[in-house]
């Protein structure tokens, strides 16, 4: 009799800790040969609800640590991941890559997270400005992280498309709620399993996994949202854009190949920043300029 496997379920990731959804459902992920690789929870617009709730309430312990620290942390999540590459290499493959194909993709995504390691503490002084006023002022503008930002993960790639449109985000004080690939799930999870390990406080990534036709709405619409991150070849794009007007949402459509080296730079830090703009008066006596 032949033996009956049995396949791995991949939980959710909220509020760091690995819970099922709340709707009890789940899907088969398929290789190319139709067979069933893993089981896979099938979130619900509660989990979405729950994942926001979670980010909202990381969000301020995570902006208020330094920019250095931030770095650290990501700086982290590379060391485990590079401990972790052959099981990463191996779940892409299960996905349909070929293991030249995986291997690349494993390397690009760690030198990707070590990259915007680096802007953690950098950016701000590179895109921050002083601005040349008329009055007896000086004026200043910096960034600030805008809340919590909803990621729409790129569905063709399993890990770089995900882990570029993550770091930035986090790498400037956001926290964030992920709706992974649906057909290339594996990985998102994994990579939950990394961040667990990997200093990142519990709440400021959520990876939830299903269909995205059930996720992108409540996701999108959700008032306590303050961006949407997604690929510019998703089907929703326009309507995400008009289910994010009710609070304002900055949304942006990225390109769907991150394997190129211009899909990486400050901007998409910047993107999901708010600029905040001081006047500091000047008191002038006996001729000098002081500042109070």
């Amino acid at each position: 009799m032949k033996r009956v496997e049995v396949l791995k379920t991949y939980k959710l990731y909220i509020d760091g800790k690995f819970p099922r959804t709340e709707s009890g459902r789940f899907y088969k992920v398929l290789n190319k040969a139709k067979e069933p690789i893993a089981n896979v929870c099938l979130s619900s617009r509660k989990d979405v609800r729950n994942a926001v709730q979670s980010a909202r309430k990381a969000q301020g312990s995570w902006q208020e640590r330094t920019a250095f620290n931030r770095g650290q942390v990501l700086y982290r999540i590379a060391e485990m991941l590079e401990g972790r590459r052959a099981q990463f290499v191996e779940e892409l493959m299960l996905e349909n890559s070929t293991k030249k194909e995986a291997q690349m993709e494993v390397d690009n995504s760690i030198d990707r997270i070590v990259y915007y390691a680096g802007w953690c503490d950098k950016f701000n002084q590179v895109a921050s400005s002083v601005n040349p006023v008329s009055s007896s002022h000086f004026n200043f503008s910096s960034y600030e992280p805008m809340g919590v930002i909803g990621i729409m993960a790129v569905q063709s790639s399993g890990l770089l498309g995900l882990v570029s449109m993550l770091m930035p985000v986090i790498a400037g004080g956001n926290s964030c709620v992920i709706i992974a690939s649906e057909d290339k799930p594996l990985c998102a999870v994994t990579l939950a399993e990394v961040l667990n390990s990997s200093d990142v406080p519990g709440g400021v990534v959520n990876i939830l996994t299903g269909h995205i036709d059930e996720l992108w709405s409540p996701l999108s619409s959700h008032m306590d949202v303050n961006g949407i991150s997604l690929d510019v070849r998703n089907k929703y794009v326009t309507k995400v854009q008009l289910a994010s007007v009710d609070n304002l949402k900055r949304v942006r459509a990225y390109s769907n190949d991150f394997s190129l080296m211009q899909e990486q730079g400050i901007q998409f830090i910047t993107d999901f920043q708010e600029l905040k703009t001081t006047w500091h008066p000047i008191e002038k006596i006996g001729g000098a300029s002081n500042s109070y």
